[in-house]
């Protein structure tokens, strides 16, 4: 009996072994083209962010990880990629984060251009309540539109509910208000940090 423990025992630990092995080979063997697509995706991301001919540098190139918890919604290290032309700052594009949203963070995607002024804003991911908080989805509505060409000079950042220039929804406030904040936030902290340089560069450039 003790015999056929220990064929049963060697014969599932082999089985294990076979499993991982198999699992770390698929791994390997699609890594890169996990990568490449990858890579693809954050391509075509970017690329509607800022007007065609703004910059005439690589964006995914020039990204840098900037940490600001007040100003970019955590403590993480967040994307910022710097559009270049002739060699001069045009732009920015910010992946943060509205920590206020209904039913937790609001990841966002904001185009800036050099002066400060909004050219784009896309939601990245959300968990906000079907039918009322997800307005902020631009398949739901053209709300996100509204904060192009806001600054902060020329705006009023709140919603209107608390005397400020941005719409907000019929029974879900706190949704459009975080984002309005998030936003708000970001244009502050980019004001004060024009020069990204000598931040680190982000995983996808090593």
């Amino acid at each position: 009996m003790l015999a056929s423990m220990r064929n049963n025992g060697l014969r599932l630990a082999l089985f294990a072994l076979g499993c991982t092995a198999v699992v770390a080979l698929t791994d390997h063997l699609t890594r890169p083209t996990i990568a490449r697509q990858q890579q693809q995706l954050l391509q075509q991301r970017l690329s509607v962010m800022l007007p065609a001919g703004s910059y005439d540098n690589d964006l995914a190139a020039s990204c840098r990880l900037m940490i600001a918890p007040q100003a970019l919604g955590d403590a993480r290290p967040h994307p910022v990629y710097v559009a270049l032309r002739n060699d001069q700052p045009s732009g920015y594009i910010i992946e943060s984060v509205a920590a206020e949203g209904y039913a937790g963070a609001i990841r966002l995607l904001t185009a800036v251009d050099a002066d400060g002024r909004l050219l784009r804003l896309e939601v990245l991911e959300h968990h906000e309540t079907p039918g009322l908080g997800d307005k902020i989805e631009r398949s739901k509505g053209n709300w996100l539109d509204g904060f192009v060409g806001r600054s902060l000079g020329n705006s009023r950042w709140a919603v209107k509910k608390d005397g400020g220039d941005f719409d907000s929804f019929s029974g879900a406030t706190i949704t459009p208000r975080a984002v309005v904040n998030g936003v708000h936030g970001l244009l502050q902290w980019l004001a004060t940090h024009p020069d990204m340089s000598a931040a680190q560069r982000c995983q996808t450039e090593q």
